[in-house]
């Protein structure tokens, strides 16, 4: 319970799932010269007032701080005394990082300038869903600053291309990238490029985006630069971001009856060891014995080469009970360790996505035996989502009357692959059914020849999808 409407309390688990995305970002971000940076969480209302594109397409989002202090009045504490100038809590930062680089570049000798941000935003959702739509949660986001237009829309689809590599090869989630139509775009941009995930429901999820800003921030804010030849130009700016919208995405794309299988590249603790306890003399060599399997355990290597991360649960509780806990959780391999395994010095242990099957190996042999398991896991995940995406896009749907049809009545449609004509109307042509073009694929094409909408001839390839 988070005691704030639309908000989240992450519990340990969850923020340590959090904790390795943001440490694999952290670096490939890092990789590509960017620098961390941090800004204020309060923006004067001022700045979004400059850009009216971006502050039109947050409106409706944004939360306001009016007043500060506090004073008791008819035995009430209320707000005090009221600002001058209404500030905004972060709905995303633009406006105010733009202002910083307006006085912090002034040559081309600054450029580029490449910053991100690990922050919490607010946007007033009106429906919440945990993890996907919340009033306040966690991102990182990119803001970058370029010399030509050229330079700005390579780093746009470089992170592009680095968030579709995340998704699929860290959280297993196979996505279709691509750019986004004009109505769909982020506010402000010129151009937006996403990766859209399938969930098991057959729901698009936006899981990343990146920007191509162009100049209109930068003329909104006054960045500008003199070049080599003495002439003061604007820049050109790009902004990217992920959220904490992927643990909400990967829950749902893993998931079965038994609660989630996390892929073992992102789990916080790959092997979890429980010793099974009976309150007997034996308890204590069994204890002992559990951590002699930790000790194997993380001498074995994962992945990446890793040491693999070994954790053992002694809590007060049952072992079954705590077994129960952990296949929940979505730990990737779980370890029984009673006086039996003791006795005959193996390892009694399961695999999350095998969960009814138990498997017994000699402790000696047990290392490797994990180290292959957790790739196994890692492969299954990907491929048995990628096969559910791949089997979700219809290709069979060429009119609107089917494409009506398909979203009316299918309990889960999927995606529908078509033609778009280019034109305002037909791109929202379906928006009474909820559907609205994901992404305007790089990777996929229809052998349609007409619009899915009005049936006219057209060449733009288009996934239509519900979404989150």
């Amino acid at each position: 319970m988070a005691h704030v409407r639309g908000s989240m309390v992450i519990k340990p688990w969850g923020y340590g799932i959090w904790e390795r995305m943001q440490g694999r970002l952290d670096a490939e971000i890092r990789k590509r010269g960017h620098e961390n940076v941090y800004f204020p969480v309060l923006i004067p209302l001022s700045y979004f007032q400059k850009e009216a594109e971006h502050v039109e397409g947050f409106a409706k989002e944004m939360a306001v701080v009016t007043h500060h202090r506090l004073e008791e009045k008819d035995g009430k504490v209320v707000p005090a005394a009221e600002f001058a100038e209404p500030l905004i809590v972060r709905p995303t930062s633009e406006t105010i990082i733009g202002a910083s680089m307006a006085e912090w570049i002034n040559s081309y000798r600054d450029l580029p300038l490449l910053l991100n941000q690990w922050a919490n935003v607010v946007r007033w959702e009106m429906r919440p869903r945990i993890f996907l739509r919340t009033t306040e949660f966690l991102w990182q986001e990119g803001h970058t600053a370029h010399a030509t237009a050229e330079e700005a829309l390579a780093e746009t689809l470089d992170i592009h291309g680095m968030y579709q590599e995340f998704a699929e090869q860290w959280l297993a989630m196979p996505v279709i990238p691509g750019e986004k139509s004009p109505s769909e775009r982020f506010p402000g941009a010129l151009r937006t490029f996403t990766i859209e995930a399938m969930m098991q429901d057959g729901k698009a999820l936006q899981a990343g985006t990146s920007h191509y800003l162009g100049q209109n921030f930068a003329r909104a804010a006054g960045i500008d630069f003199l070049d080599a030849d003495g002439e003061r130009k604007l820049v050109h700016t790009t902004s990217w971001g992920v959220s904490t919208r992927l643990i909400g995405g990967m829950v749902m794309q893993h998931g079965d009856d038994d609660g989630v299988r996390l892929p073992p590249r992102i789990a916080p603790h790959q092997v979890v060891i429980v010793p099974v306890l009976r309150g007997t003399d034996s308890d204590g060599e069994v204890r002992e014995f559990a951590m002699k399997v930790a000790e194997v355990v993380r001498e074995a290597k994962d992945l990446d080469g890793l040491p693999v991360r070994a954790h053992v649960d002694v809590r007060q509780y049952r072992a079954q009970d705590k077994r129960w806990q952990w296949t929940k959780k979505g730990a990737p391999v779980i370890v029984e360790v009673g006086p039996r395994d003791l006795e005959n010095g193996e390892v009694t242990w399961r695999v999350r996505h095998e969960s009814a099957q138990v498997r017994r190996t000699p402790l000696a042999a047990f290392g490797d035996a994990v180290s292959a398991a957790l790739k196994d896991l890692q492969d299954e995940l990907l491929g048995s989502a990628r096969r559910q995406l791949e089997e979700g896009v219809r290709r069979d749907v060429h009119t609107l009357g089917q494409a009506e049809e398909l979203f009316r009545d299918e309990g889960r449609p999927g995606f529908v692959l078509a033609k778009w004509c280019g034109a305002p109307e037909c791109e929202v042509g379906l928006k009474p059914f909820g559907v609205t073009i994901r992404t305007l694929p790089e990777n996929l094409a229809s052998d349609a020849e007409s619009c899915l909408i009005c049936g006219q001839p057209a060449r733009t390839d288009a996934v239509f999808g519900q979404s989150y």
